[in-house]
């Protein structure tokens, strides 16, 4: 080389190094996505093609390690198709061929990523990207169940089919092996209907044609499983699921209610019906003898109505035509009786429950309020009504004389308004069209006393003697009113309200002019309540901008708000 041409040379490569051309040994920009395949599972049952459905992790950052981006810090995976143009091009190319659970390095060059635009704010523009991925999940709309039998017994008489009830246990995980659910973490098995829905699609398939004590691994897309919404948090979007499943046992809910009388009381002169209340010992057992509940245990009948829904279905149909004394042995079959859910931690799911039963008594709860009048005073011109405030004593017993409750126990009879729910039903309707110093003695039966369920120091189911004496009754008003008048309103209310004529009524005007209204006779406020009390209410209720002045605007008759639909009073 001439000296000229070593000096161009020199020339050539500062000028280079000027403008910021690479140096020797620099191999320049790059061309193409760089794969590195840092960890491959030992297994790859399948890698990811174009058009296939993938789901991964990744984290993003620049050459000098800063983060712009992370699925991890959205607690979400990312899904989508590969090889389709959804994503940066390097993503696309660099996904490709991925096993689940490979996980892979990529750097994207600008050209493959963002170009010379960038993403404003986040990156910026000819930026090199650097991925670190994982592949979670790969399926395509054209896979089916994957179904094999891991285990399957030498005797198999019957086969699962469309609209049986199974009962099984299982692993449930991601393709990656993640577990979201397990029968066995929660003791207990999964049980459920086949070919009715209830399951996911993939499922409902995967169960037909096993045999009791088979084993299969079932692979589920997720187009037969939970889909683009996912389920929870344990099951992402998109996700394929693996099952792991043991079919326990499965039976037809076509069953009915099996009974065998143990012994039956002659002469048997009634049979129960729907709609009759029956008190009945039992003693309850699974098939194998295990006891799970009993009422002598509990020293305490169970008591209920039958035929109405009350109890599970095959008791209500078991209980059906029995005497009383009669023994009856009951076996109800689990669409019957608890169903898939069983009941606490004594009766599993699917149970077939056998009752041993003895009938105590039945009666029917059309029964009314039995009255036997002791004693009613001559010329009894007032009779209690709904709405009227009265006073009264009474002793409350149970039918085999044991005393409950007395008002002869406290200081002053009991008070109550009639009809305002505050005593039970029962005693209520006792208590009507009484006299002053009348006694009574009524005989209450549960469903007008306190059910099935009693109160404190009444059983359930109990019927109620009371011996009452009324004391005293004062006239009430309809529900909603304080005060009524006994004839019209006078005529110019406003105006003989106003006692001191200065167009305004305070409280103390209104105050005093319903007491002299009561005083005369010509209204009265709702008995059993403090007088002003009431008549406060009253005047809040006619200030309607409660600047404590009443206004002829604002006055109004009680009648006429009912008229407005307003409930207000006066």
């Amino acid at each position: 080389m001439s000296p000229g041409s070593f000096f161009l040379l020199l020339l050539l490569l500062l000028l280079l190094s000027i403008l910021g051309a690479p140096g020797l040994g620099d191999p320049g920009p790059l061309e193409d996505v760089v794969i590195d395949r840092y960890y491959i599972p030992k297994i790859c049952l399948r890698e990811a093609q174009m058009g296939d459905f993938i789901r991964y992790h990744y984290n993003g950052t620049f050459k000098d390690g800063k983060k712009f981006d992370s699925s991890y810090d959205r607690g979400a995976t990312v899904a989508g198709v590969v090889g389709v143009g959804r994503l940066i091009t390097g993503m696309d190319r660099g996904l490709q061929g991925m096993c689940v659970n490979e996980r892979r390095h990529l750097i994207v060059p600008p050209h493959l990523g963002y170009g010379s635009i960038g993403v404003a704010g986040l990156i910026p523009p000819d930026a090199t990207l650097y991925f670190d991925v994982v592949m979670l999940d790969i399926w395509n709309k054209k896979d089916k169940l994957q179904i094999t039998t891991l285990a399957r017994p030498l005797r198999c008489n019957r086969t699962v089919e469309s609209s049986d009830f199974v009962r099984y246990h299982y692993n449930g995980t991601l393709l990656d092996g993640t577990p979201f659910d397990s029968s066995y973490s929660k003791n207990s098995t999964y049980d459920t209907y086949v070919g009715t829905g209830w399951l996911i699609k993939g499922m409902d398939q995967g169960l037909l044609g096993m045999c009791a004590g088979e084993k299969r691994s079932i692979i589920i897309p997720p187009f037969l499983a939970y889909g683009e919404k996912g389920y929870g948090s344990v099951i992402p979007p998109q996700a394929s699921l693996v099952f792991s499943v043991l079919l326990v046992d499965f039976h037809n809910p076509k069953d009915g209610v099996s009974l065998e009388p143990l012994e039956v009381p002659e002469p048997c002169r009634r049979r129960a019906v729907s709609g009759d209340f029956v008190r009945y010992h039992y003693n309850g057992t699974l098939m194998d003898g295990t006891l799970f509940d009993s009422s002598y245990s509990r020293n305490h009948t169970y008591n209920t109505y039958i035929g109405k829904g009350y109890i599970i279905p095959g008791m209500d149909q078991g209980l059906q035509g029995v005497c009383v004394g009669e023994r009856r042995r009951v076996v109800v079959p689990p669409h019957l009786a608890y169903g898939e859910n069983g009941a606490g931690n004594k009766i599993p799911g699917s149970a077939v429950l056998i009752f041993d039963v003895h009938i105590i008594d039945f009666h029917n709860p059309e029964d009314p309020v039995e009255m036997e009048t002791l004693y009613r005073p001559e010329g009894c011109n007032l009779t209690t009504r709904h709405r009227d405030f009265i006073r009264y004593h009474y002793n409350c017993s149970l039918l085999d004389g044991t005393k409950l409750f007395s008002s002869h126990d406290y200081e002053k009879p009991q008070e109550v308004t009639l009809g305002t729910n505050k005593v039970i039903e029962g005693l209520n309707r006792g208590l009507l069209d009484m006299c002053a110093g009348e006694r009574r003695v009524l005989i209450v039966p549960p469903h007008l006393g306190h059910g099935e369920s009693g109160a404190r120091g009444v059983p359930g189911s109990a019927v109620l003697r009371f011996e009452v004496e009324l004391i005293s009754v004062e006239e009430g008003v309809p529900e909603g009113y304080l005060f009524i008048w006994h004839g019209e309103p006078p005529g110019g209310l406003y105006e003989q309200m106003d006692l001191n004529k200065d167009g305004e009524i305070p409280a103390e005007e209104f105050s005093t002019f319903i007491k002299t209204q009561v005083v005369e006779g010509k209204g009265r406020l709702m008995p059993g309540s403090d007088p002003d009390k009431v008549i406060a209410d009253m005047f809040r209720n006619q200030d309607r901008n409660q600047d404590g002045r009443i206004t002829p605007e604002e006055l109004k008759l009680k009648s006429d708000e009912d008229q407005e639909k307003i409930h207000e009073e006066l």
